[in-house]
């Protein structure tokens, strides 16, 4: 029986791994031996934000378009990704303008969609939360979520039916109201409340972008993704944020490892996955929430430079420490255990992004003692400690500079032929 394979890119910390750079090295070494490469987006949303450099200055943060855009891939939306046409179009648009827009965009009719009401719930529960904030984005990613499983659900199949204006409806005159009552939000006070209470008239912009969403994208039941495509999942996040894994309530509403992939695979007749396990060579952590071995400031042995993470009012400034190997590796091996006796083989990588950043040695905690290690070799040491193969390591922002799958101390080129 032939082996039908897919490959993936997950974050193995609190995000910001260099996901985004990682789905486009892939995505263009698959699409060198002729490949056509799908990215499926197989949790999130447009709260995740992946960032892609090309070296003739080109530069795109990606949140609901997959990160292989720029290298020539089409994209699809998961039954698990959370659409968000409000961005959306914005976000085609600002790929046209660099000359990137992806061959072809399709989404699974079950994908929840966001509302301009669960928006302005979430941004309006963290205002109130003030210093005692989850580190939400105030996109409405955990709102949706929230009325998908308990309230009125609004999925993308929904969007291509009639009777849209009367669920929108719906939604504005009892669930937001009820919602608005249980998280305690002061309607009267709150910079949102336009939109909670229903005095300005969002219903008819929101169907506007929604008849937009419908003229870029394709309906696709997510056991089509394999029909003549290389599958490449696209991850979001990252695992210390998973709902199973992270520390509550400083986490996603989302899987954000295997399991969404799995479900995905064993609906396609996909067998076998190879993710790519994606970490920085220090730590990162944007919003609230414990960092292991996080100190004052900045790590004085990294020039970080971070063009996607800039101090934002919903996230506050991006963290950073040395890495914890220990629990990187203990968090990869929970996640890969999540195969077993799905009949779906997982071969598993390690990837090590921004070493170019580190000055000559880097600082790695492991047995909670924390030690330097060079540059040189760092990555290697850390595939090591998860043990893992090291399948990609990044010395720059553009693909141009990944080592991909096969590690050779002077390359700077991606190579494919041993992944």
């Amino acid at each position: 029986m032939m082996t039908k394979p897919a490959y993936a890119v997950i974050g193995a910390n609190w995000g910001d791994e260099g996901k985004g750079l990682a789905v486009d090295a892939l995505s263009a070494s698959l699409a060198s031996e002729g490949k056509d490469v799908l990215v499926v987006r197989s949790n999130g949303g447009a709260q995740a934000g992946h960032g892609v450099e090309r070296p003739d200055g080109r530069r795109h943060v990606f949140h609901h378009v997959g990160a292989g855009t720029f290298a020539g891939a089409s994209t699809h939306l998961s039954q698990f990704f959370v659409a968000h046409p409000m961005l959306f179009s914005a976000e085609l648009f600002d790929l046209r303008v660099l000359g990137a827009s992806p061959r072809r965009v399709t989404i699974d009719p079950r994908a929840p969609v966001t509302t301009p009401w669960d928006m302005a719930l979430n941004q309006a529960v963290e205002l109130q939360r003030a210093g005692g904030r989850h580190g939400s984005t105030g996109l409405g990613f955990g709102e949706t979520l929230e009325r998908h499983e308990r309230g009125p659900k609004l999925l993308a199949g929904d969007l291509w039916v009639g009777g849209l204006r009367g669920k929108l409806e719906g939604i504005q005159n009892v669930w937001v109201k009820e919602r608005a009552i249980e998280l305690g939000i002061d309607l009267q006070n709150s910079p949102v409340s336009g939109v909670l209470d229903g005095s300005l008239p969002v219903i008819d912009k929101f169907l506007e972008d929604c008849d937009r969403f419908l003229q870029s994208v394709e309906l696709m039941d997510d056991a089509g993704i394999s029909h003549n495509e290389t599958v490449l999942f696209e991850g979001a996040q990252g695992l210390q944020l998973d709902m199973d894994y992270g520390v509550f309530p400083h986490v996603t509403r989302s899987y954000t490892g295997l399991r969404n992939m799995l479900e995905i695979a064993g609906e396609a007749g996909i067998d076998v996955i190879k993710p790519l396990y994606m970490t920085r060579a220090y730590a990162t952590r944007h919003g609230a929430g414990p960092l292991p071995f996080e100190a004052d400031g900045t790590i004085g042995w990294a020039d970080i430079v971070d063009l996607t993470n800039a101090p934002n009012d919903w996230q506050g400034v991006i963290r950073h420490a040395p890495l914890d190997a220990d629990l990187l590796a203990a968090t990869i091996a929970r996640d890969v255990a999540l195969a077993e006796g799905t009949g779906i083989e997982i071969d598993a990588g390690l990837g090590v992004s921004c070493l170019d950043q580190l000055k000559s040695i880097g600082v790695v905690g492991v047995g909670g003692v924390q030690r330097q290690v060079t540059r040189d070799v760092i990555a290697g040491e850390l595939a090591e400690i998860a043990g893992l193969p090291l399948r990609l390591s990044s010395y720059g922002p553009v693909r141009e500079r990944v080592r991909l799958a096969c590690y050779e101390r002077n390359a700077a080129t991606v190579t494919l032929n041993c992944v």
